[in-house]
């Protein structure tokens, strides 16, 4: 079954089939990350540690954002405290 007899028969929203020149199969991301970690483990085991290095890069960036959010707010109450 062709990819666009099954869009069809399906009524699929998130692939999209076009046909000639500069067409191909265009899917929402995470139908092509889904059928990537199927075709291959170590593309899964690629997005894994990709994904979990953009998370602990969020924490770190997170973490000194509210560190220097507290550090700004403890200035400016011992300067509004102090006369």
């Amino acid at each position: 079954m062709s990819q666009k007899k099954w869009i069809e028969a399906t009524g699929a929203i998130g692939i999209y089939a076009k046909a000639g020149r500069g067409g191909g199969t265009y899917a929402h991301k995470d139908i092509a990350f889904e059928f990537g970690s199927w075709l291959s483990p170590e593309f899964k085991l690629y997005l894994i540690k990709e994904f979990q290095r953009l998370k602990d890069d969020e924490a770190r960036v997170a973490s000194l954002e509210w560190n220097f959010q507290r550090t700004l707010a403890k200035s400016l109450f011992t300067i509004l405290v102090l006369p």
